[in-house]
């Protein structure tokens, strides 16, 4: 595993159950939605950090969502039992990714501070809306959302844990 590598990286989280056979329907946390294909084996992560293994009897997309079917879960109330679980895998089936781009554990935790040095907070999250990504920065009880563009975020070292950020005028402002 590469350095920093967590031992499991989240693929999916179910939302809600699917039909009455067991199907439940999952929001995609990967940019692989071909992730997939020929998985047999995921590990699923309850509130609670608890995780176990589960085999995957089939998977199809479906409204840009996964449909899920777990081996030995038949019934809605067993599939209930599975809402807002996380899909994972072993960090060391993570994809490879292009250049200038993370995954959101490599972001999530990183000092952010402007190109004078002054910190502007840590990375507690990323929120993913319509192809537009935001880092979100809390320091103290003030979160501030930083759009994740290279235009902004200059200079991302997952290695360092830093990220050095170049806003545009007013954006610093917009959430004091």
């Amino acid at each position: 595993m590469g350095q920093g590598t967590p031992p499991f990286i989240a693929i999916a989280r179910i939302t809600r159950t699917r039909g009455n056979r067991g199907e439940v329907l999952a929001d995609l946390h990967t940019d692989f939605p071909d992730r997939f294909d020929g998985l047999e084996e995921v590990w699923l992560e309850s509130a609670d950090g608890g995780r176990k293994p589960m085999i995957l009897e089939d998977t199809w997309e479906y409204r840009g969502r996964m449909v899920l079917k777990f081996a030995g879960v038949d019934s809605i109330g067993a599939a209930a039992e599975l809402v807002n679980n996380w899909v994972m895998i072993p960090g060391d089936q993570a994809r490879e990714l292009p250049e200038g781009t993370y995954y959101n554990h490599d972001l999530v935790g990183c000092r952010v501070e402007d190109l004078a040095g002054n910190p502007l907070g840590s990375v507690r999250a990323l929120l993913h809306i319509d192809g537009n990504t935001q880092l979100v920065v809390g320091l103290g009880e003030r979160e501030l959302l930083i759009p994740a563009v290279a235009s902004i975020c200059v200079k991302v070292s997952v290695d360092e844990k830093r990220i050095w950020v170049d806003p545009p005028e007013g954006l610093m402002d917009l959430d004091a």
